[in-house]
């Protein structure tokens, strides 16, 4: 990345709403396939789950799990979630349950459940350049740091005064490591700094190359700018996108919170038992 992130536009500037792209589908009974034939692929902060004041303060609500469960089963294990937290951190929030998944921004992957994950796609962080970075989280009280070590969050939604500050900053360490291989991620009241090479669409890819994903129709449901890059690989998948709290190019449709999603996951079981029936 060459572009100096002093003069990046802030988040509310990023990826904004596409008023040319449909409206809500709460149960696109027309556009999924059946479940037999399906790949199910999820994000999980603001999209499975209610966004938190803090990514330790996120909860699963009663039900979701279940939904999750009978869904993974349904489609003999093709139900991945695919998140910029690590594999690790996911692992902790659905305790005792576990899934497939594309963690880390596509750093490290899990085909199922009981199997152990893929090794990580890139080495840990410089730690003179971890070092620099975590210091930005001294310029004001809220800032929270989260060490992945491929990859080292600043999260400010307690202090959302300082993101123009949190930005200059990771900008003025990379003028002074210009040939540092890193790449910067803005997201939800969070600036991600990663090695460059994998992104949440690689893990996407190698995943459905694999069983049981491999020749089954995707969709992937998420709300970040980070998943736009799994929105945009969906048609070369025969797959199919929808967007969580905007509606995003590309998609096809969107849900306007997750607990529409929820929701939508809930009557995907339904629908089977409809088409089950005489």
């Amino acid at each position: 990345m060459n572009e100096d992130l002093a003069e990046m536009p802030l988040q509310e500037d990023i990826a904004p709403e596409d008023e040319s792209a449909p409206d809500a589908v709460p149960v696109p009974r027309a556009l999924v396939p059946r479940l037999s034939e399906t790949a199910i692929l999820l994000d999980i902060d603001g999209t499975l789950l209610d966004i938190a004041p803090t990514p330790r303060e996120v909860w699963v609500p009663p039900g979701l799990a279940k939904t999750l469960n009978r869904l993974h089963q349904r489609t003999d294990g093709a139900l991945a979630l695919v998140s910029g937290r690590s594999l690790n951190d996911i692992d902790l929030i659905f305790a005792p349950d576990q899934f497939p998944a594309v963690a880390g921004h596509g750093a490290e992957t899990r085909l199922a459940a009981e199997r152990e994950a893929a090794g990580a796609r890139a080495p840990p962080l410089d730690k003179e350049l971890k070092r620099r970075l975590a210091a930005i989280a001294k310029l004001s009280p809220g800032i929270l740091l989260e060490d992945k070590g491929y990859s080292l969050a600043l999260h400010y939604r307690l202090a959302p005064h300082a993101e123009q500050a949190i930005y200059q900053a990771v900008s003025v360490i990379r003028a002074d490591l210009p040939n540092a291989p890193i790449e910067v991620l803005p997201g939800k009241s969070v600036c991600e700094i990663k090695h460059p090479g994998f992104t949440k669409a690689s893990g996407v890819r190698e995943l459905m190359a694999q069983g049981p994903f491999r020749g089954r129709r995707p969709f992937f449901i998420g709300d970040d700018v980070t998943d736009e890059s799994v929105f945009a690989i969906m048609p070369d998948l025969h797959g199919l996108a929808f967007s969580v709290g905007r509606r995003a190019t590309g998609v096809a449709g969107h849900f306007d919170a997750p607990s529409d999603v929820r929701q939508f996951l809930a009557h995907l079981l339904d629908d089977e038992k409809d088409i089950a029936s005489p």
